[in-house]
């Protein structure tokens, strides 16, 4: 192989790199520690309609069955609606999909989670998606303002 060949071949991996590298998806996580046992935390906050008890930003969840699967439709302040998939479910988590929103994101998903952390509890949220119509910093903006206010609420909640 030549040097210019070596060289060319080089050159189209790399851009090939640069290409795929763009369709990786972003990631967003934050957690917060907070005064409670697990149980009791996830009693307050792991019902997949209690969002609209712990995140400013709701005003209304409702809470539907669709096909065997659990939807919810948020109702934010502004008068906004999100569409939300309920994909899994343990006893300390839950793992949801946007179905339909006017958030910058597209194929979101997210785990929101309980554990113990000391003598408190640590709440963890967690999400992969693509930006849609937004810089991939813009949309991770939004999405980490969402989960700081929810998770300040959480905090606010649980008396720590």
């Amino acid at each position: 192989m030549t040097t210019r060949t070596l060289s060319t071949l080089t050159s189209t991996i790399a851009a090939m790199g640069l290409l795929v590298g763009s369709a990786v998806a972003l990631e967003v996580a934050s957690s917060a520690t907070v005064a409670g046992k697990p149980d009791a935390v996830w009693q307050k906050i792991g019902d997949f309609c209690a969002i609209q008890t712990w995140h400013p930003a709701i005003s209304k969840c409702a809470q539907s069955d669709e096909g065997g699967a659990t939807y919810r439709t948020l109702t934010t302040n502004d008068g906004g609606t999100i569409k939300e998939k309920l994909v899994e479910q343990t006893d300390t988590s839950y793992t949801y999909d946007i179905i339909d929103s006017p958030l910058p994101v597209e194929n979101y998903r997210a785990t929101i989670s309980v554990s113990a952390q000391g003598g408190g509890t640590r709440v963890d949220w967690k999400s992969s998606f693509d930006a849609k119509g937004k810089s991939d910093g813009e949309a991770k903006d939004v999405i980490s303002g969402i989960y700081k206010a929810g998770l300040d609420k959480i905090t606010e909640m649980s008396g720590k």
